[in-house]
């Protein structure tokens, strides 16, 4: 919008390793871009929440104590340690078929992993092989819930995609 990127459309070709069929498209917003543009504002803080209360009024605080917590407080001994606990409950909980149990530990593993890198404790190296591990840990948890919801016989899809 006016030279301001709004809008991203994704195209799941595939999840978790399997291929999707149709390919899904995920429409995202930047309703705080729209927002600024709306309102002909600069920043994001200059949104007005209402009359009296601005989008910083609301927000700002906790982005900068979020921004300081990421990149200088997080303690990268504790989050090696979580990772390696959030990757080893996600492997015991898959073996259980636990799906959506898994699918969060999995998560914690991406968000953990997120936060090890922002604090650039993890070398070019490392980053290949935990990123390869989240994504086995995505590719088992894909397959479990495939694996589910067939044996359930896919209730949510009442038509066959051929």
């Amino acid at each position: 919008l006016d030279g301001m990127e709004i809008t991203q459309f994704t195209y799941f070709q595939q999840c978790g390793g399997i291929d999707c069929r149709p390919v899904p498209i995920e429409i995202t917003y930047g309703l705080e871009r729209l927002a600024m543009y709306l309102q002909e504002v600069e920043a994001f803080t200059k949104i007005q929440w209402n009359d009296q209360i601005s989008y910083g009024d609301v927000h700002l605080q906790g982005e900068v104590e979020q921004c300081t917590y990421n990149f200088e407080s997080s303690n990268p001994d504790l989050l090696f340690t979580l990772f390696g606990l959030y990757e080893q409950e996600a492997e015991q909980l898959s073996t259980r078929g636990l799906v959506m149990p898994t699918l969060d530990y999995v998560l914690k593993c991406s968000h953990t992993f997120n936060l090890l890198d922002a604090r650039g404790v993890i070398s070019v190296t490392e980053r290949t092989r935990y990123i390869g591990r989240i994504r086995n840990l995505a590719r088992r948890v894909a397959q479990l819930y495939l694996e589910q919801r067939e044996m359930l016989g896919f209730p949510l899809n009442k038509q066959t995609i051929a």
